[in-house]
């Protein structure tokens, strides 16, 4: 820059601070003593400066950081509580703060990057972006001694009115939809022993036979294989369960929160949990 131009530009700041910043002669310039503290000032802002600045860069350009994860209770227990340990294997410097509840957070005012959900279609509308992971098939079963008790149902109108347990909240009428295979439809009304939202609370549940359940496929895959439930009605399924994260925006997203939403895609498209 110009020595004369840079001396207008000294000028101009002295006038809107109201100070002289430097003692001037026909040869020689030098600070003030406000004049050094001012400078000794901003050469620490310009440090400062850079090195948010540098920040910003290695956040941008490599995962790592905190990421806060809220994730359901059962799913993370079953699921991906192994594919975090993955992760975090894969990217050593970034931390997982992860709260396993099965309460709906609100991301902005809690402060998560991602939260993890299992909802049945349609899907609320949000402003959040979604991505869908995986599909979590259902089915609808009982323990072998339970059903004996009953004489086992033949069709979906058998299962009304039977004692049940339940995932989720209280609600006045308890209902399951089911669908056949040639497309048809059948409400089902039951009557619960017990209402929770603990997935593993209500296996052990019915598995004591206290009542027949709507339980994800991955919970009692296993159990059916040993014999020790047996899957209703056959032919005819509840609903597909959607497993999505929720999401603030696509712009600006850290490297840690969008490989961990690509890491947890890559995992449920290889797991058999649909």
């Amino acid at each position: 820059m110009p020595k004369s131009k840079l001396s207008r530009r000294i000028a101009q700041l002295e006038d809107r601070l109201g100070v002289r910043l430097l003692h001037r002669t026909s040869r020689h310039c030098t600070l003030t003593e406000i004049g050094q503290a001012y400078y000794q000032r901003c050469l620490a802002m310009r440090v400062e400066a850079e090195s948010a600045a540098e920040v910003i860069e290695r956040n941008r350009s490599e995962p790592q950081g905190l990421v806060r994860l809220s994730c359901p209770t059962a799913l993370l227990n079953s699921w991906v509580g192994p594919m975090l340990t993955r992760y975090m294997l894969k990217y050593p410097r970034v931390e997982l703060f992860i709260e396993s509840t099965n309460r709906r957070v609100d991301l902005i005012h809690e402060g998560f990057d991602i939260a993890l959900r299992v909802r049945f279609p349609p899907l609320e509308n949000t402003d959040m972006v979604m991505k869908v992971l995986s599909n979590s098939t259902q089915c609808l079963v009982g323990s072998p001694a339970y059903l004996e008790r009953l004489s086992s149902p033949a069709s979906p109108a058998d299962l009304n009115g039977l004692p049940s347990v339940h995932w989720g909240g209280a609600q006045r009428e308890y209902q399951w939809e089911l669908f056949g295979p040639d497309g048809s439809r059948a409400l089902i009304r039951h009557e619960p022993r017990m209402v929770t939202d603990d997935l593993l609370a209500l296996r052990h549940a019915v598995l004591a036979g206290i009542g027949i359940a709507h339980l994800p496929t991955v919970v009692v895959r296993e159990d059916i294989a040993a014999g020790r439930l047996v899957e209703l009605v056959p032919g005819w399924t509840p609903k597909c369960g959607i497993v999505h994260a929720i999401f603030a925006s696509r712009r600006g997203l850290l490297p840690s929160v969008r490989t961990l939403i690509d890491f947890l895609a890559e995992e449920f498209s290889q797991s058999d949990m649909a």
